[in-house]
């Protein structure tokens, strides 16, 4: 048979689009042409695919005009995940390989020049994918790819470590021979089917315990902990911002099974996935010389950023205002929404980012602002063009903004280990189930009409708050955010209603920054 189908899939942002790879074997002049709106690496699979072949034992119909067609033909291919499927099928066109016998059967896998299988990305994504489909085909995947696909639910993912591997299981007679009919050695781990990893319990890292003294920003992080709510940490160099931002992720409860499969799938795209970490919280700190492409995502086609790598994870933006405003300005709707849409003349991708973020920043540019050890030596000019590289919407939407003062050497010398970290996540922990009893999320997601029917604020705590935002001049949003502190302030306290004490202490968490005068 000189026509093959081979199924496969190609990454449109987050999705695996199943691609099926048609080979023809026409008699003429000898060519390989590759057709079907491929990029570059994928072009170049001819050479890969022609030495794969012949470097493996097996022949390769050099006499043949060989025609390879990428279906559906408008959409764009790209990397070397397609070499494995278009090797099968030159091979099952010339019969070589049992064409029928791959039916029921996906692969993907950029081949060497020797015939061994390299991964590729998006390895989870194509199992998530074949998750979807009636006919749950099997995954025949590279090592390091199978293992990744395998952590899906209910897949069948096989890992096959060479091309002969692949031929010697479709082969006719189960046996892959050479061009002269000699049987090609066969490795007896060359296809194994993979069973998928436990969760990762967490490890013992860094702890709480280690911070001394700083007992309102702990106060800060464990209601951010347990509610979801963004934070921002405003204090003097060497005051402990970086060292408690860099402890938050081991106050957050583990991830369930379909949280840590979204999380490692944006991670498998870009080729970031490590087995090891799987079911583990990512944490992303980026460089304030981050650019907004790098943030939120971006490029030809569309990858995603630092907000979707830190997809049910945390986001650590320390220096802040260094960062260039438009990446910081770019923060706005995925902070809002918890997801961001890349948008591209000629494609556009969503990708999730419903990240928690951590920020840290200096009140003025020498960093003293307000500092009772030292005195700050900036100009009020200086200060204000410094703290308005924040603009005002960005900083509305950051749900808690906290000083964190510098400790006095006596304090920091002589004060005892603090409150561990396993303490402050057990307490996080019940006030977040709480929430979720009480309304399916956690409190920071809370929108519309549910915060009114979930805070259940009591009179007192009413009268109180409508006096402080009118006096204050918050916006609809700063109320909101600060009625959804309240109710996870409540849910620590084991408190059915939002009481005054409880609206009190989140409005101190809402204050602006320290100016100059």
């Amino acid at each position: 048979m000189s026509l093959s189908l081979v199924q496969s899939r190609a990454l449109l942002g987050l999705e695996a689009v199943q691609v099926t790879v048609e080979v023809h074997l026409a008699n003429g002049l000898p060519s390989f042409t590759l057709v079907g709106l491929a990029d570059v690496e994928v072009k170049e699979a001819r050479e890969r695919v022609r030495c794969a072949i012949q470097n493996s034992g097996l022949e390769f119909p050099n006499n043949k005009r060989i025609t390879v067609n990428l279906a559906p033909a408008d959409l764009p291919k790209d990397s070397g995940r397609l070499d494995l499927p278009i090797a099968l099928g030159i091979l099952a066109a010339s019969g070589q390989v049992d064409a029928q016998a791959l039916a029921g059967f996906e692969f993907a896998g950029e081949l060497s020049l020797s015939g061994d299988l390299r991964a590729v990305r998006g390895a989870l994504a194509m199992a998530l994918a074949l998750r979807k489909t009636a006919s749950r085909p099997q995954l025949v995947l590279p090592p390091g790819n199978a293992e990744e696909a395998a952590l899906v639910p209910d897949s069948r993912v096989i890992r096959a470590r060479r091309l002969l591997d692949v031929v010697h299981h479709f082969a006719p007679g189960g046996q892959a021979k050479d061009a002269e009919g000699i049987p090609l050695e066969q490795d007896p781990d060359g296809w194994v089917r993979v069973e998928p990893a436990p969760l990762q319990a967490p490890a013992a890292g860094l702890d709480m315990a280690d911070v001394k003294g700083q007992v309102a920003a702990k106060r800060a992080l464990e209601i951010a902990a347990a509610g979801g709510h963004s934070l921002l940490l405003v204090g003097p160099p060497g005051s402990g911002k970086s060292m408690l931002a860099q402890r938050f992720a081991a106050l957050l409860p583990d991830l369930t099974t379909d949280e840590a499969l979204e999380s490692a799938a944006i991670g498998s795209l870009c080729g970031r996935f490590d087995l090891q970490r799987w079911g583990l919280r990512p944490t992303c700190s980026p460089h304030h010389s981050a650019s907004a492409v790098a943030l939120v995502g971006g490029g030809s086609p569309p990858r995603p950023g630092e907000i979707s790598l830190a997809h049910h994870g945390v986001l650590f933006l320390d220096e802040l205002p260094e960062f260039p405003r438009p990446a910081l300005e770019a923060l706005r709707e995925p902070l809002e929404t918890g997801s961001i849409t890349i948008a591209r003349a000629a494609r556009r991708a969503e990708f999730p980012a419903r990240f928690q973020l951590i920020a840290a920043m200096n009140p003025c540019p020498c960093g003293y602002l307000g500092a009772a050890a030292r005195p700050c030596r900036c100009t009020p000019d200086q200060v204000s063009r410094y703290q308005g590289k924040l603009s005002g919407p960005l900083m509305d939407r950051i749900d808690l903004h906290v000083e964190v003062p510098a400790l006095a050497s006596e304090d920091l010398l002589n004060s005892p280990a603090g409150e561990c970290s396993a303490d402050i996540r057990q307490r996080s922990h019940q006030a977040r189930n709480r929430a979720l009893l009480r309304q399916g999320c956690s409190n920071q997601a809370l929108a519309g009409q549910a915060i009114d029917q979930h805070i259940g604020l009591e009179p007192a705590a009413l009268k109180f708050l409508q006096t402080a935002a009118a006096q204050l001049g918050w916006s609809a949003r700063s109320t909101h955010r600060t009625l959804k502190i309240a109710r996870t302030i409540a849910d620590l306290a084991n408190s059915a209603d939002t009481q005054l004490p409880h609206v009190a202490e989140a409005m101190q968490y809402r204050r602006v920054l320290r100016n100059a005068n």
